[in-house]
């Protein structure tokens, strides 16, 4: 089993920045691609930021030029700075993951979430 353990959330003034990071545990597996989703209040699942093994990156309009979507795979770690950040990117940021694992072949998971509230 692999498990994603999200943290950085909180509370922030619009203009302010978070960094949230995501790791990665377990055993017998690599990352393929690591994304950041979010769901803001009432509204559907959406697609923030995605990094490939190799650091290739892709972002939603809404965030591109504030936030930044790194990993470190030597910690399978992936993490999203976020700064200027505008009310409107109040939401629960979730971990996604596609891992390659031995005997189980790609296999995709999610973190548990993490609240982001951004105030005007």
């Amino acid at each position: 089993q692999v498990q994603l353990v999200e943290s950085g959330g909180g509370l922030v003034q619009a203009g302010g920045s978070l960094r949230l990071s995501c790791a990665a545990s377990g055993r017998g597996f690599s990352i393929s691609t690591m994304n950041w989703y979010r769901r803001p209040p009432g509204a559907q699942r959406e697609l923030v930021a995605g990094i490939l093994s190799g650091g290739t990156t892709n972002y939603a309009d809404s965030v591109k030029g504030r936030f930044t979507v790194s990993r470190d795979n030597a910690k399978n770690t992936v993490y999203l700075q976020m700064n200027s950040l505008k009310p409107e990117d109040t939401a629960v940021y979730y971990c996604n993951a596609h891992v390659l694992r031995v005997g189980f072949g790609y296999v995709e998971y999610w973190g548990q979430g993490t609240q982001v509230t951004v105030s005007s």
